[in-house]
């Protein structure tokens, strides 16, 4: 029989409030706060709690406030730069290429809920992997839902909705976010 966690990670429903799963929560919980109460200039501390957040070494820049669910499932790639105030639902994978920048409060939202109230009734969700290629701009405001894929050198317009994968070398933008053009070399 699978744990909630190994559901969780499957893409299936699961109960958010397992104990394992809410253990893991809190702890995230609690490297979010620390991080988010460190100064600019503590860049050893600050390197040493998104280690421990993200699981592996990273050289991020993190402006806070910084939110996620677990950490543990966002894998960045190099140079990558969260502005003030965003929110990363990483209940299935985040995967994030090099050199990607989000403006203040983007929101990444892996997490997601059954369409039928019989089924959320019973307090279940599932959850769809994100992937943001590499050379990414993300504006300020947008909110990427699950299961998206956004391909490499896109730009993501501010306040865009994303609900559809977005290919490589356009810009894209509005709700729901639409290719506005191509982008040349």
């Amino acid at each position: 029989m699978k744990t909630e966690k190994e559901k969780m990670l499957a893409g299936e429903l699961y109960d958010p409030l397992d104990p394992q799963l809410s253990r893991e929560r809190q702890r995230c919980r609690d490297l979010c706060q620390a991080l988010n109460a460190s100064r600019e200039d503590q860049v050893d501390e600050r390197r040493r709690l998104l280690t421990e957040l993200f699981g592996r070494e990273t050289d991020a820049w993190i402006q806070p406030p910084f939110f996620c669910d677990y950490g543990t499932n966002v894998t960045l790639g190099t140079k990558v730069f969260f502005n003030f105030n965003c929110v990363v639902l990483d209940v299935m994978p985040v995967t994030i290429g090099n050199n990607v920048l989000f403006g203040p409060s983007v929101q990444i939202y892996t997490a997601t809920h059954p369409i039928s109230a019989v089924e959320r009734r019973q307090w279940l969700e599932s959850a769809k992997p994100i992937t943001i290629g590499s050379d990414v701009w993300v504006g300020g405001g947008a909110i990427l839902c699950p299961g998206v894929t956004i391909g490499d050198r896109t730009i993501i317009g501010a306040g865009s909705v994303v609900t559809r994968s977005i290919p490589a070398d356009v810009i894209a933008a509005g709700n729901p976010a639409r290719v506005i053009r191509a982008i040349e070399g």
